[in-house]
């Protein structure tokens, strides 16, 4: 299981980990931390150091009922940055954070190599065949309606089944368009109660179809400080946890805010899967 990335074949037999990187000031954990350059190129450096594969950027908050930003303000903060990390850092494997086709094309121009799209497309109907033609890897994820209204939209006949279902026909579509390289988001937190979120995870690997990678973003979120009555930032230890049985459940890709600890786990799961037979 590979996939392509400015033509470094990137293998996920082996989970991977994707660090966070939020330029947004009102993202649920780490909003407003990384305000100038030289923080974002700390913590960019300090993500490669303890192991992370890919770093994603995203500047459009997309928090339960965080505030939409204009086209404008997005390419503002993020467009930037891509060029200062791969100025500094050029072998870095951007991931760009976007549901917008427009940011999509301006940062793999800039030398970006994979786009994350909360929506697969459907906040943005030129989103997949931007995709198609930039030939990039394209990480789409389950989502129902939009950050600002996904909260109410939690009501499901059968959880897994219509993730199921969403995912066929996004790839489907996906592959119309010639995008090669499809990585799968069930999009634990969006449009999801908590306990439709520990639902999904339980039953991760009845997502595994077609052989595509599965990327799991549970790093502190609301499923695991909520949970436990604590805060995001009291929610490593949970996010440990969570991301365990992820990657017992077949997760290829763990995007989270503590890459040293995720590789830590990656390296404990991948040991007993080893002696498990």
């Amino acid at each position: 299981m590979t996939i392509n990335c400015k033509g470094t074949l990137i293998e996920l037999n082996t989970p991977k980990v994707m660090g966070i990187l939020n330029l947004t000031p009102d993202s649920f954990y780490d909003g407003g931390k990384y305000k100038d350059e030289s923080q974002i190129l700390f913590q960019v450096e300090k993500m490669l150091q303890e192991g992370a594969t890919f770093i994603d950027l995203g500047a459009y908050s997309s928090r339960p009922g965080a505030d939409h930003i204009s086209k404008e303000e997005e390419e503002r903060r993020i467009l930037p940055i891509v060029t200062l990390i791969l100025s500094k850092f050029p072998d870095t494997i951007l991931s760009i954070d976007t549901f917008r086709s427009s940011i999509a094309s301006k940062c793999v121009e800039a030398g970006a190599a994979i786009i994350n799209d909360i929506s697969a497309g459907n906040l943005d109907t030129d989103m997949i065949r931007t995709v198609g033609k930039l030939k990039v890897p394209y990480i789409m994820m389950h989502m129902k309606g939009t950050p600002q209204t996904m909260k109410s939209l939690d009501q499901y006949s059968d959880l897994i089944k219509e993730i199921q279902f969403y995912f066929s026909q996004k790839v489907l579509e996906a592959r119309k368009e010639g995008i090669n390289d499809i990585i799968i988001d069930p999009g634990f937190g969006f449009a999801k109660n908590i306990d439709q979120n520990f639902e999904l995870l339980k039953k991760l690997n009845l997502l595994n179809f077609q052989d595509l990678p599965i990327l799991a973003g549970i790093s502190r979120k609301s499923m695991i400080y909520k949970t436990l009555n604590s805060t995001p930032s009291e929610s490593l230890n949970g996010t440990t946890s969570l991301n365990t049985i992820a990657l017992l459940q077949g997760a290829s890709i763990l995007r989270v805010h503590d890459v040293k600890e995720a590789i830590e786990c990656i390296k404990l799961v991948s040991k007993y899967n080893n002696l498990a037979d």
